[in-house]
C-alpha cells in the first residue's frame, strides 16, 4: 500500500469525520467497556483461585502441627506442656522454627462468679507460646486488632466464641483460671469447683485463624487466644495440651520424614494428633472458591464472545454507512486499495483505542477480586495487573476485531457489493417461495423472510448475528440454570458428598468407645432403622505419607459413596480418596503399604474410589471428599481404637441409616435414648450428630447472587440486542414495509409480520441455544464435581428450561411492540418517493 492511499484515507477520515465520529464513539467504547468486562471477569476468576495460596503464604504458615502436650494420667503425664517434647522436634534435621499453643484452662464466668456452661471445658483457651497466631499461622483480624503480646489482660476470638458467649470487641471479661487438678475433679465446670484464680481481661478483636477462613463443620470450633504474656503464667499449672507448629525447609518429601522423626520423639504410648499441612489448607480453600471461579470465568468469556460479535456486527453497519460514498470513488477511479481502506482506518483507530480502554477497565474493576470467603482475610484488595489475561484479552481483541473490519471491508468493496446483488434477490426470492408454501398468512410469511433473509445494499439487514446472540444468550443462560441446580441438587443431597447415611452415633467427638454389645441391642431393637456400621478413626502411614483413615467392617451395609472400582469387600483391601490416590501417585489396582506403627506393615490391594465424609476429630487431621481411606478396622492399632483405654469397648462411631419414609424427628428422638442410654463418663459422652458439610458445601453460598446476575445480564443484553436489531429491520425494511401497506397491509398486519420476524428469530434460539446449554451445563457440572471429589450426578431443571424457552419468546413478541408499531406508522408516499 502506497503512501497515496494513506494519505487519501487520512484525508477522507478528517473531512468525514464530524459525521462519523458517532459510530467510532460507539465501536470504542463498546469494546472497552464489554471488552474490559470480559477482562476483568477472567483476570478475576484467577485472582479468586490464586487467593487461598497467597492468603495462606502471608500468614507464615507452618509446614504440620504435632500434639507435644496431654494431660492424660492414664499415660502419666499431669501436665499438658513439655519443652522437652519441643526442643527435640525444634533440633530435627531441616526443621527451621517451631511455635506452639497450649490449651489453657480458662472459663469464662457468670456476673455471679459461676463458670459459664458454654465455655466450661478444659483447655477451652488457646496461649500462645512463642508467637503462634502472632508471627506464624497468624490469625486475620476481622474486627479490632490483635492483642498486644506483652499484655496478659487482651484477648481475641472468633466468631463463634462470640455469637455463643455474645462478646464484643472492648468488653471486660472475667475468667476463671483452674488448674489441671481442678480440671480432673468431680463437678468442674460447676460453682462447686472455684478457680484458684480470676483475671479481667479485655476482648480486642474478632478474628479468624487460617485453617478455619474455607472451613468444613468439622473444623468448626470455638477459639479464644491469649497472649504469651499470660500463656507462659500458666504453663505450669494450667496447660492440657500442646500443639507445636513446624516450618520445615524443603519439598513434600522433607515434611513427611520431619513429620515422622517428630512423631518418633513422642513417648511410647502417646496418642498421635496431627493438624492439616498447609497444602491441604490450600486444595480445601480452593476447592471451596472454584464455584465462583468458574462463574466468572464464564461470565468473562460470554462477555468477550458478546464484544467481538456486537462489535462485528457494528463495524459492519458502519461500513455500510458508507458504501454508496465509495461506490462514487469507484466511479472516480479509485482502486480496490483505496476503497477498501476509505472507511477502514477510523474503525481501526477506534478499535485500537477501544482495545487499550479496555485494559484500563479491567485494571479498575480489579479490586472487586478475589470473591468468596477469602475476600474479608485477603491480604491486598487493591489495583491488580494479570498481565497473561490484559496482554492475551489485548491482542484478541485488538487483531480479532481488526480482521473481522479487513474482513467486512474487503466484502463491502463496491466491486464485489454489485456481484452480489443479483445473488442476494434470487436468495431472498427462493427463501419467501419456500416460506409461502407452509401455508402461512402473508404477515407470517414476510416475518419469516424477515427473520431470515438479510437483503442487500441499503435494505441490508444484520439477522444472522440477532440469531446467534439470541441463541447465544439462551445457551449460556440454560447452561448456568443446569449448573446451579446441579449444585442446589449436590447441597441437598448429603449421599453426593460422602455423607451416606442420616445420623451418626459419635463417642466423645470421636476419641470415646460406644458399648458395642449395648449399642447393637438397642440399634436392632429400633424399628426406624434401616442399617447401620461401625467405625474407627486413626491417622495411619500409607506408603509413608500420613493419612486420616476411617476403620470399618468388609461389606458393611453403611459405606461411603464409590466413585470408581468397588467398596470394602476384605481385610486386604482398601478404598482411597481421589485426591489421596493422586497424592500417594497410584492407581485402582495397585497395591499400597499401610504402617500401623504397631505391627508389621501390611499390603493392602487398592479396590476403588470414594467420596469420603467429611468427619473425625475437629482441629485435627481428618477425612474430607477427596482426602482419606477406607479399611478393615482390624487393622487399626487397639491404642487408635481406644485411645483414652475405655473399659466397655466398642466402636468410635456408628453411621445409622433410617429406613424409608419414616419420621425423621421421632428417629431422631428413638437415636438420642440409645446415645444417652450408652453415654459414659469414660467415652466423654454420646452425642447424635446429623450431616456434617465440607468446606465446599459449607461456603457454596459465597457464590451468592453471581449465577442470577448472570442469566439476568444475558437474557437483558439478548433482549437489547433484539429490540435494537429489529428497530434497524424495520428502518432498512422501510420500501418493503410501504409496498406492503400500499398492497392493502393493515397496521395490525404489518406489525404482525416484525411479531413474526422476532418470534422465529427466538424459535431458531431455543432449538439451537437449549440443548447446547443443557449439554454445556452437564458437562460443566460433571467437571466441577469430579474436581471436588463429589459424585458427579447433573440435574437438569426441566421446568425451568421450558419456562425459560416460552419466557423468551413472550419477551421477544413483547420486545417486537415498538418496532411493530413504528412499521405501522411507515409513511408510505415518502418513503416510495425517496425511492
Amino acid at each position: 500500500m502506497d503512501v497515496m492511499v494513506l494519505r487519501s484515507a487520512w484525508y477522507r477520515f478528517r473531512t468525514t469525520f464530524d459525521r462519523q465520529w458517532g459510530g467510532y464513539l460507539t465501536v470504542l467504547l463498546l469494546i472497552g467497556l464489554v471488552g474490559g468486562l470480559a477482562m476483568g471477569a477472567v483476570a478475576g476468576a484467577r485472582r479468586t483461585l490464586a487467593s487461598p495460596a497467597v492468603y495462606m503464604a502471608r500468614t507464615n504458615p507452618y509446614s504440620f502441627g504435632i500434639g507435644t502436650g496431654v494431660l492424660d494420667p492414664l499415660l502419666g503425664t499431669s501436665s499438658g506442656y513439655d519443652p522437652v517434647i519441643i526442643n527435640t522436634i525444634a533440633h530435627l534435621p531441616h526443621v527451621s522454627k517451631v511455635v506452639s499453643d497450649s490449651g489453657l484452662n480458662l472459663v469464662v464466668l457468670n456476673k455471679d462468679g459461676s463458670p459459664d456452661k458454654l465455655d466450661a471445658n478444659p483447655g477451652n483457651g488457646s496461649g500462645s507460646i512463642d508467637g503462634a497466631y502472632f508471627t506464624t499461622e497468624k490469625a486475620s483480624v476481622l474486627h479490632g486488632r490483635m492483642p498486644n503480646p506483652d499484655n496478659p489482660h487482651e484477648f481475641v476470638v472468633n466468631s463463634v466464641v462470640a455469637q455463643q458467649l455474645g462478646l464484643h470487641v472492648g468488653e471486660v471479661v472475667p475468667f476463671g483460671i483452674y488448674s489441671n487438678a481442678q480440671t480432673e475433679a468431680p463437678g468442674f465446670g460447676t460453682a462447686g469447683v472455684p478457680p484458684y484464680r480470676r483475671i479481667d481481661i479485655t476482648l480486642v478483636g474478632i478474628v479468624i485463624d487460617p485453617v478455619s477462613v474455607a472451613a468444613d463443620q468439622t473444623d468448626l470450633e470455638s477459639l479464644q487466644i491469649f497472649t504469651p504474656a499470660l500463656t507462659r503464667q500458666l504453663l505450669s499449672c494450667c496447660a492440657n495440651y500442646t500443639v507445636t507448629g513446624v516450618l520445615v525447609n524443603g519439598d513434600r518429601g522433607a515434611v513427611n520424614r520431619v513429620e515422622q522423626e517428630a512423631q518418633r520423639s513422642l513417648p511410647e504410648g502417646y496418642p498421635v494428633i496431627l493438624s492439616s499441612t498447609t497444602d491441604e489448607v490450600v486444595v480445601k480453600a480452593e476447592r471451596s472458591v472454584k464455584p465462583l471461579a468458574i462463574a466468572l470465568a464464564v461470565f468473562g468469556g460470554i462477555a468477550g464472545l458478546v464484544a467481538l460479535i456486537v462489535a462485528g456486527q457494528v463495524i459492519g453497519r458502519q461500513l455500510r454507512f458508507g458504501a454508496e460514498e465509495r461506490r462514487i470513488l469507484r466511479a472516480l477511479g479509485a482502486d480496490p486499495a483505496e476503497t477498501m481502506i476509505d472507511g477502514l482506518l477510523g474503525l481501526l483507530m477506534a478499535i485500537a483505542i477501544g482495545s487499550i480502554l479496555a485494559v484500563a477497565v479491567a485494571v479498575a474493576l480489579s479490586p472487586i477480586a478475589p470473591i468468596g470467603v477469602i475476600r474479608p482475610v485477603y491480604p491486598d484488595r487493591g489495583f491488580s495487573w494479570d498481565w497473561t489475561v490484559l496482554g492475551l484479552g489485548f491482542a484478541i481483541l485488538l487483531g480479532g476485531l481488526g480482521a473481522v473490519a479487513a474482513a467486512i471491508a474487503y466484502r463491502q468493496s463496491p466491486q464485489r457489493v454489485d456481484r452480489r446483488r443479483g445473488r442476494a434477490i434470487d436468495r431472498e426470492s427462493s427463501s419467501a417461495s419456500v416460506v409461502a408454501g407452509w401455508g402461512l398468512s402473508a404477515p407470517a410469511v414476510e416475518g419469516v423472510r424477515f427473520a431470515l433473509d438479510p437483503g442487500a445494499g441499503r435494505n441490508a439487514v444484520p439477522v444472522r448475528s440477532a440469531i446467534l446472540g439470541t441463541a447465544l444468550a439462551l445457551w449460556v443462560v440454560v447452561t448456568t440454570v443446569t449448573f446451579g441446580a446441579s449444585l442446589d441438587s449436590l447441597v441437598s443431597h448429603p449421599n453426593l458428598y460422602g455423607w451416606n447415611w442420616d445420623y451418626q452415633l459419635s463417642g466423645g467427638s470421636g476419641s470415646g468407645d460406644i458399648p458395642a454389645t449395648q449399642v447393637t441391642r438397642l440399634l436392632e431393637a429400633d424399628h426406624s432403622v434401616s442399617a447401620w456400621s461401625d467405625a474407627y478413626f486413626a491417622d495411619l502411614k500409607i506408603d509413608g505419607q500420613t493419612v486420616p483413615v476411617l476403620g470399618g467392617t468388609p461389606n458393611a451395609p453403611v459405606q461411603p459413596p464409590v466413585l470408581s472400582g468397588h467398596g470394602l469387600q476384605g481385610s486386604g483391601q482398601i478404598v482411597l480418596g481421589p485426591l489421596t490416590l493422586s497424592q500417594l501417585g497410584k492407581h485402582v489396582g495397585d497395591a499400597a503399604e499401610v504402617d500401623t506403627g504397631a505391627a508389621r506393615p501390611s499390603r493392602l490391594q487398592i479396590v476403588g474410589t470414594a467420596t469420603m465424609p467429611t468427619i473425625g476429630d475437629s482441629g485435627e487431621q481428618h477425612l474430607e471428599m477427596g482426602s482419606g481411606a477406607l479399611l478393615s478396622s482390624t487393622l487399626i492399632p487397639p491404642a487408635a481404637r481406644n485411645p483414652f483405654d475405655d473399659p466397655t469397648t466398642g466402636p468410635e462411631a456408628i453411621f445409622v441409616r433410617l429406613k424409608s419414609g419414616v419420621d425423621h424427628q421421632a428417629a431422631l428422638e428413638s437415636l438420642q435414648r440409645i446415645a444417652n442410654a450408652t453415654s459414659t463418663p469414660s467415652n466423654f459422652g454420646v452425642a447424635v450428630t446429623s450431616v456434617l458439610r465440607p468446606a465446599e458445601i459449607v461456603n457454596y453460598r459465597s457464590m451468592g447472587t453471581t449465577p442470577v446476575l448472570l442469566g439476568v445480564s444475558l437474557a437483558t443484553g439478548a433482549v437489547a440486542a433484539l429490540g435494537l436489531t429489529l428497530v434497524a429491520s424495520v428502518r432498512r425494511r422501510r420500501r418493503d414495509l410501504a409496498v406492503f401497506k400500499t398492497l392493502g397491509f393493515t397496521r395490525r398486519q404489518l406489525a404482525a409480520t416484525v411479531a413474526w420476524q422476532s418470534s422465529v428469530s427466538v424459535v431458531i434460539g431455543v432449538v439451537v441455544g437449549v440443548p447446547l446449554g443443557i449439554i454445556t451445563g452437564r458437562w460443566l457440572w460433571t467437571l466441577f464435581a469430579t474436581e471436588i471429589n463429589a459424585v458427579p450426578t447433573p440435574t437438569v431443571p426441566v421446568g425451568w428450561i421450558v419456562a425459560i424457552a416460552v419466557g423468551a419468546l413472550v419477551l421477544a413478541n413483547l420486545v417486537a411492540a415498538i418496532p411493530g408499531r413504528l412499521a405501522a406508522r411507515t409513511p408510505t408516499a415518502l418513503v416510495l418517493r425517496a425511492d
